[in-house]
């Protein structure tokens, strides 16, 4: 715990979401650079005139695919991790209550599904493994939706027992972030059958979209920073109610 504890890591917490924003953010524009510098023109197993992720990611492009995904899935695993270890450190006085770690497993279960989902999803590409693809889409899909919900939803809990502005940021970032992705995932389920072309352009904008939601946990991690946050910044619920007591009693005395 005491390279969680030393001030002159910080950067390093914070660049974890970086990196996997960024290899993320950019095996998706050399894929589709790639393909529409060769001309656009249309793979054997591609069933749209707009390519789908998948279906640059089983050209020879596969192992950029495979590499990209799995950078992309142990940044995403690693983040939560690191941001569960960081609120007992005392980094942010903000008392975490049952309910609070709860979430923030859920949240790093959800990741390592949607992680495992992406990593399989690369390796079985849809030309030769089409069901294997499409059910590991799914398990990343649900991973992905579940660690969303779970951990908006505690930072929702935080910002109500911790008042403080940049708790109140981070809720609002996540919760924007969350809510027009699944919107859009709802959007690109109801068009994928009926309108493919539509469909793949909203793919590539929920791929880049993730880009997002991975940068959103850097404001996460500064905030648990040691450097971030103090004492007098943010006061954990059981200093509140120690001081509601000594007030009481106080009160009782002069009584």
């Amino acid at each position: 715990m005491t390279a969680f504890n030393h001030q002159h890591h910080r950067w390093v917490y914070v660049w974890v979401p970086w990196a996997g924003a960024f290899v993320w953010c950019a095996m998706l524009v050399a894929m589709i650079a790639v393909y529409y510098a060769e001309g656009a023109n249309p793979y054997s197993w591609q069933t749209s005139r707009v390519p789908y992720i998948s279906d640059i990611g089983a050209s020879f492009l596969q192992p950029l695919f495979i590499a990209g995904s799995t950078i992309t899935a142990v940044c995403s695993v690693a983040v939560l991790i690191i941001e569960r270890l960081l609120w007992p450190t005392g980094m942010l006085d903000a008392g975490l209550r049952r309910r609070e770690k709860l979430f923030s497993n859920l949240a790093i279960f959800g990741s390592v599904v949607s992680g495992l989902g992406l990593i399989l999803l690369s390796c079985f590409n849809d030309h030769f493994f089409s069901p294997e693809h499409y059910s590991f889409l799914g398990v990343f899909l649900f991973g992905v939706i579940l660690s969303s919900i779970v951990i908006t939803i505690k930072y929702r809990w935080l910002s109500h027992s911790c008042p403080d502005r940049r708790l109140r940021m981070a809720y609002f970032i996540k919760a924007t972030i969350t809510t027009v992705l699944i919107i859009l995932a709802i959007v690109y389920a109801a068009c994928y059958g009926t309108a493919s072309n539509v469909a793949g352009i909203l793919e590539w904008v929920l791929a880049f979209g993730f880009t997002f939601y991975l940068l959103s946990f850097a404001y996460d991690l500064r905030l648990l920073n040691n450097g971030e946050a103090s004492d007098s910044d943010l006061p954990s619920g059981i200093e509140k109610l120690e001081a509601d007591e000594s007030s009481s009693g106080l009160t009782i005395q002069h009584a």
